[in-house]
Protein backbone atom coordinates (compact mmCIF):
# COMPACT_ATOMS: atom_id res chain seq x y z
CA UNK A 1 0.00 0.00 0.00
CA UNK A 2 1.08 3.58 -0.68
CA UNK A 3 2.53 5.24 2.39
CA UNK A 4 1.49 8.73 3.57
CA UNK A 5 3.96 11.54 2.85
CA UNK A 6 4.20 14.47 5.25
CA UNK A 7 5.51 18.02 4.90
CA UNK A 8 7.19 18.69 8.23
CA UNK A 9 8.96 22.01 7.67
CA UNK A 10 10.22 24.44 5.06
CA UNK A 11 11.75 27.83 4.45
CA UNK A 12 12.69 30.19 1.64
CA UNK A 13 14.82 33.21 0.93
CA UNK A 14 13.37 36.63 0.25
CA UNK A 15 12.59 36.95 -3.45
CA UNK A 16 14.91 39.63 -4.84
CA UNK A 17 13.98 41.52 -7.99
CA UNK A 18 16.57 41.36 -10.78
CA UNK A 19 17.81 44.82 -11.57
CA UNK A 20 20.82 46.15 -13.48
CA UNK A 21 23.14 43.15 -13.26
CA UNK A 22 23.87 39.85 -11.52
CA UNK A 23 22.37 39.77 -8.03
CA UNK A 24 24.28 38.99 -4.84
CA UNK A 25 23.47 35.25 -4.91
CA UNK A 26 23.82 32.35 -7.34
CA UNK A 27 21.20 29.57 -7.32
CA UNK A 28 23.28 27.48 -4.90
CA UNK A 29 24.01 30.52 -2.71
CA UNK A 30 20.26 31.02 -2.38
CA UNK A 31 19.62 27.35 -1.62
CA UNK A 32 22.26 27.45 1.11
CA UNK A 33 20.99 30.72 2.60
CA UNK A 34 17.55 29.28 3.40
CA UNK A 35 18.78 25.70 3.81
CA UNK A 36 21.15 26.34 6.70
CA UNK A 37 18.61 27.73 9.19
CA UNK A 38 16.08 25.11 8.12
CA UNK A 39 18.46 22.22 8.77
CA UNK A 40 19.85 23.82 11.94
CA UNK A 41 16.46 23.72 13.66
CA UNK A 42 15.79 20.05 12.93
CA UNK A 43 16.21 17.39 15.67
CA UNK A 44 18.36 15.27 13.36
CA UNK A 45 21.68 15.69 11.57
CA UNK A 46 21.79 16.95 7.96
CA UNK A 47 23.29 13.59 7.02
CA UNK A 48 20.05 11.82 8.04
CA UNK A 49 18.33 12.63 4.75
CA UNK A 50 18.09 9.92 2.12
CA UNK A 51 18.46 12.33 -0.78
CA UNK A 52 18.22 15.92 -1.99
CA UNK A 53 16.16 17.00 -5.00
CA UNK A 54 16.32 20.56 -6.34
CA UNK A 55 14.48 22.28 -9.15
CA UNK A 56 16.56 24.71 -11.20
CA UNK A 57 16.04 25.92 -14.76
CA UNK A 58 18.86 28.37 -15.48
CA UNK A 59 21.77 26.36 -14.12
CA UNK A 60 24.94 28.45 -14.23
CA UNK A 61 28.20 27.00 -15.55
CA UNK A 62 29.96 27.06 -12.18
CA UNK A 63 27.22 25.02 -10.48
CA UNK A 64 26.47 21.99 -12.61
CA UNK A 65 23.93 19.82 -10.74
CA UNK A 66 23.23 22.53 -8.16
CA UNK A 67 21.41 20.02 -5.94
CA UNK A 68 24.67 18.21 -5.26
CA UNK A 69 26.66 21.42 -4.81
CA UNK A 70 24.07 22.74 -2.36
CA UNK A 71 23.96 19.45 -0.44
CA UNK A 72 27.72 19.47 0.05
CA UNK A 73 27.77 23.12 1.10
CA UNK A 74 24.97 22.39 3.57
CA UNK A 75 27.11 19.75 5.25
CA UNK A 76 24.91 16.83 4.25
CA UNK A 77 27.86 14.54 3.66
CA UNK A 78 29.76 13.16 0.71
CA UNK A 79 27.47 10.13 0.53
CA UNK A 80 24.33 12.23 0.03
CA UNK A 81 22.64 11.49 -3.31
CA UNK A 82 21.43 14.75 -4.86
CA UNK A 83 20.01 15.52 -8.28
CA UNK A 84 18.45 18.43 -10.13
CA UNK A 85 15.08 18.38 -11.92
CA UNK A 86 13.81 20.70 -14.66
CA UNK A 87 10.28 21.13 -16.00
CA UNK A 88 10.43 24.91 -16.47
CA UNK A 89 8.05 26.76 -14.14
CA UNK A 90 7.05 23.53 -12.38
CA UNK A 91 10.58 22.50 -11.37
CA UNK A 92 10.21 23.42 -7.70
CA UNK A 93 7.00 21.41 -7.45
CA UNK A 94 8.54 18.57 -9.45
CA UNK A 95 11.18 18.21 -6.75
CA UNK A 96 8.42 17.76 -4.16
CA UNK A 97 6.48 15.39 -6.42
CA UNK A 98 9.54 13.25 -7.08
CA UNK A 99 10.32 13.05 -3.37
CA UNK A 100 6.66 12.34 -2.62
CA UNK A 101 6.72 9.33 -4.92
CA UNK A 102 10.00 7.98 -3.50
CA UNK A 103 8.57 8.07 0.01
CA UNK A 104 5.11 6.87 -0.97
CA UNK A 105 6.59 3.77 -2.60
CA UNK A 106 8.83 2.98 0.38
CA UNK A 107 12.16 3.78 -1.28
CA UNK A 108 13.03 6.74 0.96
CA UNK A 109 11.94 8.13 4.34
CA UNK A 110 13.39 11.64 4.56
CA UNK A 111 13.94 13.95 1.59
CA UNK A 112 14.94 17.60 1.20
CA UNK A 113 13.09 18.98 -1.85
CA UNK A 114 13.55 22.50 -3.15
CA UNK A 115 13.91 24.99 -5.93
CA UNK A 116 16.55 27.62 -6.61
CA UNK A 117 16.83 30.22 -9.34
CA UNK A 118 18.89 33.35 -9.94
CA UNK A 119 17.45 34.88 -13.09
CA UNK A 120 19.71 37.91 -12.68
CA UNK A 121 22.60 35.54 -13.47
CA UNK A 122 21.13 34.44 -16.82
CA UNK A 123 24.07 34.30 -19.26
CA UNK A 124 24.64 36.32 -22.40
CA UNK A 125 24.54 34.09 -25.48
CA UNK A 126 26.46 34.77 -28.67
CA UNK A 127 24.42 34.61 -31.91
CA UNK A 128 25.15 31.54 -34.03
CA UNK A 129 26.72 33.71 -36.72
CA UNK A 130 29.14 35.07 -34.13
CA UNK A 131 29.96 31.59 -32.85
CA UNK A 132 30.80 30.47 -36.40
CA UNK A 133 33.02 33.52 -36.87
CA UNK A 134 34.88 32.82 -33.61
CA UNK A 135 35.29 29.18 -34.66
CA UNK A 136 36.70 30.22 -38.03
CA UNK A 137 39.11 32.64 -36.38
CA UNK A 138 40.29 30.00 -33.89
CA UNK A 139 40.73 27.41 -36.64
CA UNK A 140 42.67 29.63 -39.04
CA UNK A 141 46.28 28.55 -39.53
CA UNK A 142 48.97 31.20 -39.72
CA UNK A 143 48.97 34.97 -39.32
CA UNK A 144 47.64 35.66 -42.83
CA UNK A 145 44.71 33.28 -42.48
CA UNK A 146 43.83 34.69 -39.07
CA UNK A 147 43.85 38.24 -40.43
CA UNK A 148 41.58 37.22 -43.31
CA UNK A 149 39.23 35.44 -40.90
CA UNK A 150 39.19 38.43 -38.56
CA UNK A 151 38.28 40.80 -41.42
CA UNK A 152 35.06 38.86 -42.01
CA UNK A 153 33.61 40.12 -38.74
CA UNK A 154 30.30 41.99 -38.74
CA UNK A 155 28.96 44.09 -35.85
CA UNK A 156 26.01 41.71 -35.43
CA UNK A 157 28.46 38.87 -34.67
CA UNK A 158 29.52 40.66 -31.49
CA UNK A 159 26.06 41.47 -30.14
CA UNK A 160 25.12 38.94 -27.44
CA UNK A 161 21.53 37.99 -26.59
CA UNK A 162 20.28 37.64 -23.03
CA UNK A 163 19.82 33.90 -22.52
CA UNK A 164 16.63 34.52 -20.53
CA UNK A 165 15.01 36.07 -23.61
CA UNK A 166 15.50 32.82 -25.50
CA UNK A 167 14.48 30.74 -22.52
CA UNK A 168 11.15 32.55 -22.24
CA UNK A 169 10.31 31.94 -25.91
CA UNK A 170 8.66 28.67 -26.86
CA UNK A 171 10.71 26.99 -29.62
CA UNK A 172 7.68 25.22 -31.11
CA UNK A 173 5.21 28.09 -31.42
CA UNK A 174 7.90 30.84 -31.41
CA UNK A 175 5.71 32.79 -28.99
CA UNK A 176 7.18 34.27 -25.84
CA UNK A 177 5.40 33.66 -22.56
CA UNK A 178 3.77 37.09 -22.60
CA UNK A 179 2.27 36.42 -26.01
CA UNK A 180 0.79 33.13 -24.78
CA UNK A 181 -0.85 35.10 -21.96
CA UNK A 182 -2.24 37.54 -24.52
CA UNK A 183 -3.78 34.61 -26.41
CA UNK A 184 -5.41 33.20 -23.27
CA UNK A 185 -6.78 36.64 -22.45
CA UNK A 186 -8.17 36.99 -25.97
CA UNK A 187 -9.87 33.58 -25.85
CA UNK A 188 -11.72 34.42 -22.64
CA UNK A 189 -12.28 38.15 -23.11
CA UNK A 190 -10.06 39.30 -20.25
CA UNK A 191 -9.78 43.09 -20.28
CA UNK A 192 -6.83 45.31 -19.46
CA UNK A 193 -8.77 46.82 -16.58
CA UNK A 194 -9.40 43.37 -15.07
CA UNK A 195 -5.71 42.46 -15.35
CA UNK A 196 -4.54 45.71 -13.77
CA UNK A 197 -7.04 45.37 -10.93
CA UNK A 198 -5.84 41.84 -10.23
CA UNK A 199 -2.18 42.95 -10.27
CA UNK A 200 -2.84 45.82 -7.87
CA UNK A 201 -4.60 43.45 -5.51
CA UNK A 202 -1.62 41.08 -5.59
CA UNK A 203 0.70 43.88 -4.44
CA UNK A 204 -1.70 44.98 -1.74
CA UNK A 205 -2.11 41.45 -0.43
CA UNK A 206 1.65 40.87 -0.21
CA UNK A 207 2.18 44.27 1.43
CA UNK A 208 -0.46 43.36 4.00
CA UNK A 209 1.14 39.95 4.62
CA UNK A 210 4.50 41.63 5.24
CA UNK A 211 2.96 44.25 7.52
CA UNK A 212 1.01 41.66 9.53
CA UNK A 213 4.03 39.34 9.86
CA UNK A 214 2.32 36.50 8.02
CA UNK A 215 5.60 35.54 6.30
CA UNK A 216 7.59 35.37 9.51
CA UNK A 217 8.95 31.86 9.90
CA UNK A 218 8.71 31.24 6.15
CA UNK A 219 11.24 33.79 4.89
CA UNK A 220 14.82 33.50 6.15
CA UNK A 221 17.16 36.51 6.10
CA UNK A 222 19.88 36.09 3.46
CA UNK A 223 23.40 37.47 3.99
CA UNK A 224 25.61 38.30 1.02
CA UNK A 225 29.39 38.05 0.92
CA UNK A 226 29.78 41.83 1.24
CA UNK A 227 27.90 41.86 4.55
CA UNK A 228 24.52 43.11 3.33
CA UNK A 229 21.36 41.39 4.44
CA UNK A 230 18.04 40.83 2.71
CA UNK A 231 15.00 40.11 4.85
CA UNK A 232 11.93 40.66 2.66
CA UNK A 233 10.56 40.26 -0.86
CA UNK A 234 11.65 43.52 -2.43
CA UNK A 235 9.52 43.64 -5.58
CA UNK A 236 6.31 44.61 -3.82
CA UNK A 237 4.81 48.00 -4.70
CA UNK A 238 2.16 48.78 -2.05
CA UNK A 239 1.14 51.97 -3.85
CA UNK A 240 0.05 50.07 -6.98
CA UNK A 241 -3.50 50.86 -8.07
CA UNK A 242 -5.47 50.00 -11.19
CA UNK A 243 -5.14 53.66 -12.18
CA UNK A 244 -1.34 53.77 -11.95
CA UNK A 245 -0.97 50.39 -13.68
CA UNK A 246 -3.25 51.56 -16.50
CA UNK A 247 -0.58 54.09 -17.51
CA UNK A 248 1.91 51.37 -18.51
CA UNK A 249 2.28 50.41 -22.16
CA UNK A 250 1.75 46.84 -23.39
CA UNK A 251 5.03 44.94 -23.63
CA UNK A 252 4.37 42.05 -26.01
CA UNK A 253 1.57 43.09 -28.38
CA UNK A 254 1.68 46.83 -28.99
CA UNK A 255 -0.41 48.88 -29.09
CA UNK A 256 -3.52 46.87 -28.18
CA UNK A 257 -2.16 44.15 -25.90
CA UNK A 258 -3.32 43.56 -22.32
CA UNK A 259 -0.03 42.34 -20.80
CA UNK A 260 2.31 44.95 -19.28
CA UNK A 261 5.29 44.90 -16.95
CA UNK A 262 2.88 45.86 -14.17
CA UNK A 263 0.51 42.92 -14.53
CA UNK A 264 3.19 40.29 -15.20
CA UNK A 265 5.35 38.31 -12.81
CA UNK A 266 8.72 39.84 -11.98
CA UNK A 267 12.13 38.52 -12.99
CA UNK A 268 13.51 37.47 -9.64
CA UNK A 269 16.10 35.48 -7.66
CA UNK A 270 15.04 33.15 -4.85
CA UNK A 271 15.13 29.66 -3.33
CA UNK A 272 12.80 27.47 -1.29
CA UNK A 273 12.97 24.10 0.52
CA UNK A 274 10.47 21.72 2.10
CA UNK A 275 11.24 18.63 4.18
CA UNK A 276 9.28 15.50 3.28
CA UNK A 277 9.01 12.57 5.69
CA UNK A 278 7.39 9.16 5.99
CA UNK A 279 5.55 7.96 9.10
CA UNK A 280 8.69 6.02 9.99
CA UNK A 281 10.85 9.17 9.85
CA UNK A 282 8.27 11.16 11.81
CA UNK A 283 8.32 8.58 14.61
CA UNK A 284 12.08 8.09 14.54
CA UNK A 285 12.92 11.79 14.84
CA UNK A 286 9.84 12.87 16.87
CA UNK A 287 8.74 15.26 14.14
CA UNK A 288 5.49 17.23 14.03
CA UNK A 289 3.98 17.07 10.54
CA UNK A 290 2.29 20.17 9.19
CA UNK A 291 0.48 18.62 6.24
CA UNK A 292 0.13 15.50 4.15
CA UNK A 293 0.39 15.34 0.36
CA UNK A 294 -2.72 13.55 -0.89
CA UNK A 295 -2.09 13.51 -4.64
CA UNK A 296 -0.46 15.28 -7.57
CA UNK A 297 -1.12 15.64 -11.28
CA UNK A 298 0.78 16.81 -14.37
CA UNK A 299 -1.02 17.69 -17.62
CA UNK A 300 -0.06 19.02 -21.04
CA UNK A 301 -1.69 21.13 -23.75
CA UNK A 302 -1.00 23.37 -26.75
CA UNK A 303 2.13 25.46 -25.89
CA UNK A 304 0.49 28.59 -27.29
CA UNK A 305 -2.07 28.50 -24.45
CA UNK A 306 0.27 27.15 -21.79
CA UNK A 307 -1.34 29.51 -19.25
CA UNK A 308 -4.37 27.20 -19.03
CA UNK A 309 -2.22 24.35 -17.68
CA UNK A 310 -3.56 24.75 -14.12
CA UNK A 311 -7.12 24.20 -15.33
CA UNK A 312 -6.24 20.82 -16.84
CA UNK A 313 -3.98 19.56 -14.05
CA UNK A 314 -6.08 20.76 -11.10
CA UNK A 315 -9.33 19.55 -12.68
CA UNK A 316 -7.93 16.06 -13.26
CA UNK A 317 -6.57 16.04 -9.72
CA UNK A 318 -9.92 16.99 -8.20
CA UNK A 319 -11.88 14.55 -10.37
CA UNK A 320 -9.70 11.64 -9.27
CA UNK A 321 -10.29 12.58 -5.64
CA UNK A 322 -14.05 13.15 -6.03
CA UNK A 323 -13.74 16.86 -5.23
CA UNK A 324 -15.09 20.05 -6.77
CA UNK A 325 -13.54 23.51 -6.97
CA UNK A 326 -15.70 24.55 -4.06
CA UNK A 327 -14.39 21.72 -1.85
CA UNK A 328 -10.94 23.34 -1.85
CA UNK A 329 -10.66 25.97 0.86
CA UNK A 330 -7.33 27.55 -0.09
CA UNK A 331 -5.71 27.93 -3.51
CA UNK A 332 -2.24 28.92 -4.71
CA UNK A 333 -2.25 29.48 -8.47
CA UNK A 334 1.09 30.86 -9.60
CA UNK A 335 0.69 34.35 -11.03
CA UNK A 336 2.71 34.15 -14.22
CA UNK A 337 0.48 36.90 -15.63
CA UNK A 338 -2.70 38.47 -14.31
CA UNK A 339 -4.36 37.78 -17.67
CA UNK A 340 -3.38 34.11 -17.40
CA UNK A 341 -4.76 33.68 -13.87
CA UNK A 342 -8.02 35.37 -14.85
CA UNK A 343 -8.14 33.21 -17.98
CA UNK A 344 -7.96 30.08 -15.83
CA UNK A 345 -10.79 31.31 -13.60
CA UNK A 346 -12.86 32.12 -16.69
CA UNK A 347 -12.18 28.69 -18.22
CA UNK A 348 -13.47 26.91 -15.12
CA UNK A 349 -16.64 29.01 -15.33
CA UNK A 350 -17.14 28.41 -19.08
CA UNK A 351 -19.73 25.74 -19.88
CA UNK A 352 -18.42 24.91 -23.35
CA UNK A 353 -14.76 24.70 -22.27
CA UNK A 354 -15.58 22.46 -19.31
CA UNK A 355 -17.72 20.14 -21.44
CA UNK A 356 -15.43 19.88 -24.47
CA UNK A 357 -11.99 20.09 -22.86
CA UNK A 358 -12.43 18.87 -19.28
CA UNK A 359 -15.16 16.32 -19.96
CA UNK A 360 -17.45 17.73 -17.28
CA UNK A 361 -21.22 17.95 -17.40
CA UNK A 362 -21.04 21.73 -17.35
CA UNK A 363 -19.12 24.66 -15.93
CA UNK A 364 -16.99 23.75 -12.92
CA UNK A 365 -17.92 27.04 -11.30
CA UNK A 366 -16.09 29.89 -9.67
CA UNK A 367 -13.20 30.02 -7.23
CA UNK A 368 -13.82 32.53 -4.46
CA UNK A 369 -11.10 35.17 -4.88
CA UNK A 370 -10.85 35.36 -1.09
CA UNK A 371 -9.48 31.80 -1.19
CA UNK A 372 -7.01 32.41 -4.03
CA UNK A 373 -3.43 33.63 -3.51
CA UNK A 374 -4.42 35.11 -0.17
CA UNK A 375 -1.04 36.80 0.36
CA UNK A 376 -0.31 37.82 -3.21
CA UNK A 377 1.82 35.96 -5.69
CA UNK A 378 4.41 36.16 -8.43
CA UNK A 379 3.14 39.51 -9.73
CA UNK A 380 4.08 41.16 -6.44
CA UNK A 381 6.90 38.97 -5.14
CA UNK A 382 8.43 37.54 -8.32
CA UNK A 383 8.74 34.31 -10.27
CA UNK A 384 12.16 32.65 -10.03
CA UNK A 385 11.02 29.88 -12.37
CA UNK A 386 12.77 26.90 -10.77
CA UNK A 387 11.60 27.95 -7.31
CA UNK A 388 8.00 29.11 -7.66
CA UNK A 389 6.38 25.67 -7.63
CA UNK A 390 8.11 24.91 -4.35
CA UNK A 391 7.21 28.27 -2.82
CA UNK A 392 3.51 27.96 -3.56
CA UNK A 393 3.37 24.56 -1.82
CA UNK A 394 5.30 25.87 1.18
CA UNK A 395 3.16 28.99 1.43
CA UNK A 396 -0.06 27.06 0.90
CA UNK A 397 0.73 24.95 3.98
CA UNK A 398 1.59 28.02 6.06
CA UNK A 399 -1.47 29.97 4.90
CA UNK A 400 -3.78 27.03 5.62
CA UNK A 401 -2.37 26.73 9.12
CA UNK A 402 -2.95 30.44 9.75
CA UNK A 403 -6.43 30.43 8.27
CA UNK A 404 -7.50 27.17 9.89
CA UNK A 405 -8.44 25.56 6.58
CA UNK A 406 -8.11 21.85 5.90
CA UNK A 407 -7.69 21.27 2.18
CA UNK A 408 -5.69 23.18 -0.43
CA UNK A 409 -4.39 23.01 -3.99
CA UNK A 410 -1.17 24.47 -5.37
CA UNK A 411 -1.00 24.71 -9.15
CA UNK A 412 0.95 26.45 -11.89
CA UNK A 413 1.20 26.85 -15.64
CA UNK A 414 4.42 25.66 -17.25
CA UNK A 415 6.21 27.11 -20.25
CA UNK A 416 6.10 24.66 -23.15
CA UNK A 417 2.45 23.81 -22.59
CA UNK A 418 2.10 21.93 -19.31
CA UNK A 419 0.58 22.33 -15.87
CA UNK A 420 1.10 20.86 -12.41
CA UNK A 421 -1.12 20.58 -9.36
CA UNK A 422 -0.77 19.19 -5.83
CA UNK A 423 -3.50 18.40 -3.31
CA UNK A 424 -2.55 19.12 0.29
CA UNK A 425 -4.39 18.38 3.52
CA UNK A 426 -3.51 19.74 6.94
CA UNK A 427 -2.64 17.27 9.68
Amino acid sequence: MARPVFIVDGSRTPFLKARSGPGPFTPVDLAVQCGRPLLARQPFAPTAFDQVILGCVNVIADEMNPARVAALRLGMGEQMVAFTVQINCGSGMQSIDTGYRYIREGISDLILAGGAEALSHAPLVWPNSGVRWFAGLAGAKGIGAKIMAALKVKPSYLKPIIGLERGLTDPITELNMGQTAEKVGHLFGITRAQSDAYAAESHQRLANAQKQGFLKGEVETAFSRDGKFYDHDDGVRPDSTPETLAKLRPVFERPWGQVTAGNSSQITDGASWVILASEKAVAKHALTPKAVILDSQWSALDPSIMGLGPVLSASALLKRNDLTLQDVETWELNEAFATQVLGCLAAWNDDKFCREILGLDGAAGEIDRAKLNVDGGAISLGHPVGTSGNRIVLHLVNAMKRLGTRRGVATECIGGGQGGAMLIEMV
